[in-house]
């Protein structure tokens, strides 16, 4: 218990530490880089961490498929797939790298302008071509993060990667104060990040007694680990689209001002299923490793403990947001901007507290290796989403789109109905390809 408790925290530190970070950062940036440079550093951030997702995508994959293997005592087979991985994600990440660092000069146009000066045009096309690089070695990172979390070990990976990423942003801050601009800001977040990576390399090796993690492609390991990372990297894919696609609808649709209180509404209520999601992460591995040696029955008692502890975080957390979110809002903005949130706090609050309620059937499905019903779920609430918000919006506006929100969530509930019929069931065999591994 204590062992789940710590990786919980860890989880939860890991989803709050390097936004929290950001946000206390904000300030002086903004001051000592100006209006310009900060948001060219947002966006170069924001393309870093959105290539990152997409790079290391089939770290669900790694999780699921080393905890099983694990479970059933195979230390060869557990290297040969964290070789693979490591070639899996050496590939994606390097193609994502090239196809950024082709892009880069014309996002510059967009983001900068033809008509602004040589040096802002310059900084934002390093910072961008950095972040290109960083991609790279964010997917080699993630799979250190996801090798290690499927031991069931959270602590050390994410205290290196975080502690990269603040000292990061504490390093933007302090070049920012002797004046320096974002080129050279992301040259110390690449330098800081490839250090961070380096190290958690280097523990994992040490981790797996292996005398190298060069890449490999093992057969039967990069076989499994493609079955479920297809759809798992598919998933990663489409959250990045559906989270961003709605304040893209209505900025081309009402204006930059409605998004900004729709937006600060989301980011009021994104912690509602963040925190629940990233505090029970720890539940993918462990149950991971408990359906390699035993009936998917015996994981209903865990996964009702688990839902639970589920329901209470939701509960709490969208509780104290419709009680006080609209008060926290106007300290925090202003009342123009919180006047305008009114009527869609709520049900984006409820479309997240929804979406918070499904964590557990989205960790259960996956462990039990029904990655495919868990992305054609998500895909399913996605576009039902998307087509809901196109047919509201034009009627009601912003209010539309907020209501539309809850049909994701609702879709996502959904994922305990197939839970709660494999629990009930027995073991199909095309669900453990560990087993025709060992």
């Amino acid at each position: 218990m204590r062992a789940h408790l710590s990786n919980a925290a860890y989880g939860v530190l890991d989803y709050a530490a390097y936004p929290i970070a950001m946000l206390i950062s904000a300030p002086a940036l903004l001051r000592h880089l100006g209006v310009a440079q900060y948001g060219i550093w947002i966006v170069t951030t924001a393309a870093l961490n959105t290539g990152a997702i997409i790079a290391s995508g089939f770290g669900d994959a790694n999780i699921q498929y080393i905890a099983s293997v694990r479970s059933q005592g195979n230390p060869d087979l557990m290297l040969r797939a964290v070789r693979s991985m490591l070639g899996i994600n050496l590939i994606l990440g390097a193609a994502l790298a090239v196809i950024s660092w082709i892009l880069a000069p014309f996002a510059v146009i967009h983001l900068v302008g033809p008509d602004r000066s040589g040096e802002l045009q310059g900084a934002c096309l390093l910072g961008l071509r950095i972040a290109s690089i960083l991609m790279l070695v964010r997917a080699i990172e993630s799979v250190c993060v996801s090798t290690q979390r499927a031991f069931e070990r959270y602590g050390e990976a994410i205290r290196i990667s975080l502690l990269a990423r603040i000292i990061s942003v504490a390093a933007a801050v302090l070049l920012s104060l002797r004046g320096f601009g974002v080129a050279a800001v992301m040259a110390a977040t690449a330098f800081f990040m490839v250090i961070g990576t380096a190290v958690q390399l280097i523990r994992l090796r040490q981790y797996l007694g292996a005398a190298s993690l060069w890449p490999s492609f093992d057969r039967r390991a990069t076989s499994a680990l493609f079955g479920f990372g297809a759809f798992s990297w598919l998933l990663a894919v489409s959250s990045v689209l559906f989270t961003q696609a709605d304040r893209l609808l209505l900025g081309v649709s009402l204006g930059a001002s409605t998004v900004t209180a729709y937006a600060l509404c989301v980011q009021m209520a994104q912690p509602i299923y963040g925190i629940a999601s990233s505090g029970l992460h720890f539940l993918f591995p462990y149950l991971s490793g408990r359906n390699a040696v035993s009936q998917p029955s015996a994981l209903q008692q865990p996964i009702l403990l688990a839902f639970i502890v589920n329901l209470l975080i939701v509960a709490v957390g969208t509780a104290i947001l419709l009680l006080f979110g609209h008060a926290a809002l106007h300290a925090w903005v202003g009342p123009s901007v919180a006047q305008s949130s009114s009527g869609i706090l709520a049900p984006i609050a409820w479309s997240f507290a929804l979406l918070g309620l499904s964590v557990t059937g989205y960790y259960g499905l996956l462990a039990l290796g029904h990655v495919h019903m868990v992305t054609a779920l998500n895909l399913t609430g996605g576009l039902a989403m998307l087509l809901l918000m196109a047919w509201l919006l034009p009627v009601w506006g912003v209010h539309g789109i907020a209501m539309a929100r809850l049909v994701y969530g609702v879709i996502a509930i959904l994922m305990y109905v197939p839970l709660a019929r494999v629990l009930g069931g027995t073991r199909a065999p095309s669900l453990s390809p560990v087993c025709e591994d060992v």
